[in-house]
């Protein structure tokens, strides 16, 4: 059961029971490099086997049903609270996917998150959040309904909204310039306030930078990037414990995963546990991560040398424009699921990035670039005769539009 969020950098802990526990307690304006992780206490949690929802099937694993219970609700209550604000949750397809494993001449096994809520990974990380929020709420631990805050104009921004309007929640969704102005159109129907950032002379990502003010004046971090709100990292892996529940008889050799801000394959790799390899994939036109990965090498500690170690990647660039942070936010969890698993990273060319796109549009289901990205780090690996040892697996996450 989860009883505490600590800080992977400082070592500060903030009990479960605590509401709008978003960030660590050391962090700061001046200091702003610190992750909040759930702390598990290592006992067995039971799991609804017969239940679909995974937030009701998995809840006593959750940090949200352990702040809930602490505060005194009943879990009958809890889960009446995951039905209302969670109802659309579905355990996804994961199995052999038969065209590509044909086509590339290995066993690969495909989780599809096409059809999950707003057609992404994404919802998964702010369900939890957003749990968190309403059972506070029942529990009279709030009393006011601040504003959510985004920065994004992909597919987080879209589960923001998609689940801010399903609970009559304000959002401030903060976008670049250059987006969609069909995308920003979607975000107007759900609700959301759409902010426009222009790029100043001051340094940085405007529409971050922007989010960032929202919340020092109280909007609440409805974020999936770890350091700015660690619930985030809650009911995220779900997915690896479904993948977990739904394994080939013999395990996987391999689990490819495309890292953009991390938070997605710290929560797979947190869910599925150490037996599985972890890949983590990056686009060469952006790939931080695994620049850090060899700086972190040869330092003691590197979670306490985070800027030295995470440094932003200049001119991001892919077909694959999802993963495009600048900065891997969640390195540290990703880092550690990779060294504990004995898994690898790859740095896959844009040529594997097109032709991992091109091999899922023919193949099915309909996927970003972006969510076929872990797919061109298999690719990659098979060209230079690094083969799983065993099937390897992939998400395919982000319905092409």
């Amino acid at each position: 059961m989860i009883i505490a969020f600590r800080c992977a950098v400082c070592g500060s802990s903030v009990d479960v029971d605590q509401p709008a526990s978003w960030t660590c307690p050391s962090a700061s304006v001046d200091d702003p490099f610190h992750l909040l992780e759930p702390v598990d206490d290592g006992s067995v949690d039971e799991v609804d086997r017969g239940e679909t929802n995974p937030l009701i099937r998995y809840r006593r694993r959750s940090a949200w049903w352990a702040f809930a219970r602490a505060n005194g609700m009943s879990d009958a209550d809890t889960v009446r609270l995951a039905a209302s604000v969670g109802g659309a949750f579905r355990i996804t397809p994961f199995g052999r996917h038969e065209r590509i494993s044909a086509a590339l001449g290995v066993d690969v096994w495909a989780k599809d998150e096409t059809n999950s809520v707003a057609g992404s990974h994404k919802a998964r990380h702010l369900i939890g959040i957003m749990l968190h929020l309403r059972a506070a709420e029942e529990l009279g631990l709030i009393n006011s309904r601040p504003p959510l805050a985004i920065s994004s104009c992909g597919n987080a921004a879209l589960a923001a909204a998609t689940i801010a309007a399903s609970q009559r929640w304000p959002i401030n969704v903060f976008v670049p310039t250059w987006m969609d102005p069909a995308f920003g159109s979607g975000l107007d129907a759900l609700g959301a306030e759409v902010n426009r950032c222009e790029r100043t002379s001051d340094a940085g990502d405007p529409a971050m930078s922007a989010f960032r003010r929202a919340v020092a004046d109280g909007a609440v971090p409805f974020s999936v990037q770890g350091p700015a709100n660690g619930w985030c990292l809650d009911t995220g892996r779900t997915i690896g414990w479904e993948i977990a529940d739904a394994l080939p008889a013999d395990g996987l050799g391999s689990m490819y995963v495309q890292i953009g801000g991390g938070a997605f394959a710290t929560c797979l790799g947190a869910g599925l546990g150490s037996s599985v390899p972890l890949v983590a994939v990056q686009a060469e036109g952006c790939a931080p991560f695994a620049a850090a990965m060899e700086r972190a090498d040869s330092m003691d500690e590197p979670e306490r040398h985070w800027s030295e170690v995470m440094v932003p990647w200049s001119e991001p660039g892919s077909l694959a424009d999802g993963i495009l942070d600048d900065e891997t936010y969640d390195w540290i969890g990703v880092r550690r699921a990779v060294l504990s698993s004995g898994g690898h990273c790859v740095v896959a060319r844009e040529s594997s990035i097109v032709a991992a796109a091109e091999l899922v549009a023919s193949t099915g289901p309909p996927t970003s670039p972006t969510g076929t990205a872990g797919l061109a780090g298999l690719m990659e690996d098979l060209t230079t005769g690094r083969c799983p040892s065993g099937p390897a697996a992939v998400v395919l996450s982000g319905v092409a539009r």
